[in-house]
């Protein structure tokens, strides 16, 4: 089976873990302060907090901008259930907001005419989470205007997107945004086997965001309400979570950011292959915004209708059938039963459906091979009466 994803990790990663197991910290040390200062400052934002998940990211940061009961929070469907279900562990409520035909991403031009309905009627959101999906920056200097303009909060889902730049700057400097969330799943850019981290410019908001990530626990007297009983003293001044990222994982994520321009630069090889492997094919390849440099964590291909003489189904089928991992990144969250109870309509999100059935995720990762890409393209054409000579 050739994974659609998968870790890359060296014997240098492997030497960074051990020495941390030999030392006196594998919980809260000095690597997770470390590890948080190297991804701050490679993607120019001032502070960082690791956790360890982008789903507790995103619900830490969503909590760090006060959402709750009575609150709207907006992201697109075409994204994995963790970007809306942040909003609603804090009570509130979410929308969606359909997505652009050409990069799958949030659409501006629904967000604009779905925010101007919501001040008519009075139903403006208080938190908008733009998705780069597969690593691709969303357009987020016009979605930056609108948040001016409407008065919105930013949290940029960038789980697939470390590595990826938008207008010049690195993903994650927060220039147009409150909040970046990045993931380090096996299956993302770099790795820390499960871990996730929020980037912020505001000290405000990394210091709420640190709270809800221990249980929202301080030990500094200046936050107290009174003064403490002696050095042992902590208050309990927030309901928080137990979200820490252990120096174990920081141990192979500091390793891994080493290697991550490395990581990208092999992914858009990757990619540029199958962009030559289906040029002549009707098979439609991902575009790349001009003010864009992608992350690439995912490589997504559509399949129109009577592009192929399969279906879409039929030719996922006979991908996974020939060891071949594809995967559809994603299933439109109000698709999901859960949402579906909330009365969501698949007809209000038109390009979404179109989207859903006809994408396919091809593998993409520093390790796959010219010789496994010809394989991958092959099978995927091969159904059709393509002939595929590699």
């Amino acid at each position: 089976m050739i994974p659609y994803g998968r870790q890359n990790i060296s014997q240098e990663d492997i030497n960074a873990v051990v020495e941390v197991l030999r030392s006196d910290f594998i919980t809260q040390g000095p690597v997770v302060p470390e590890f948080e200062k190297a991804v701050a400052d490679y993607s120019g934002a001032k502070h960082a907090v690791a956790v360890n998940s982008a789903t507790s990211a995103l619900h830490i940061a969503c909590l760090a901008l006060g959402v709750g009961p009575g609150d709207l929070v907006w992201t697109t469907p075409i994204t994995f259930v963790a970007s809306a279900n942040c909003a609603l562990y804090c009570g509130a409520e979410v929308d969606f907001v359909d997505i652009d035909p050409n990069t799958y991403n949030m659409s501006v031009t629904c967000l604009a005419e779905k925010l101007e309905h919501a001040k008519r009627d009075g139903k403006l959101p208080k938190v908008v989470i733009p998705v780069h999906l597969s690593g691709q920056s969303c357009e987020m200097e016009s979605i930056h205007a609108l948040s001016a303009q409407y008065g919105f909060r930013i949290i940029e889902d960038a789980s697939h997107a470390i590595g990826g730049s938008y207008k010049g700057g690195k993903i994650g400097n927060c220039r147009y945004s409150d909040i970046t969330v990045f993931s380090f799943h096996p299956v993302k850019i770099i790795t820390t086997g499960e871990g996730g981290m929020a980037v912020t410019n505001d000290p405000a908001l990394v210091k709420r965001m640190a709270l809800f990530r221990s249980h929202g626990i301080t030990r500094y007297p200046s936050e107290m309400t009174r003064p403490p009983d002696g050095p042992w003293y902590y208050q309990q001044i927030e309901l928080g979570f137990n979200y820490r990222m252990t120096d174990i994982q920081a141990a192979l994520g500091v390793s891994q950011m080493r290697r991550l321009d490395e990581f990208v630069t092999q992914r858009h090889i990757l990619a540029q292959r199958y962009e030559e492997l289906l040029k002549d094919t009707p098979v439609i390849r991902p575009w790349q915004h001009p003010d864009t440099y992608s992350g690439l964590h995912l490589y997504i291909v559509r399949l129109p209708p009577g592009a192929l003489k399969t279906s879409h189904r039929e030719a996922f089928e006979h991908m996974r059938a020939e060891g071949i991992g594809v995967n559809l990144h994603y299933i439109p969250v109000y698709r999901q039963p859960y949402y579906e109870r909330m009365g969501f309509k698949p007809a209000d999100f038109p390009q979404a459906e179109r989207y859903y059935a006809e994408a396919i995720t091809l593998p993409i990762y520093p390790g796959l091979t010219p010789e496994q890409q010809g394989e991958i393209v092959g099978r995927l054409l091969a159904p059709s009466g393509y002939q595929t000579i590699f």
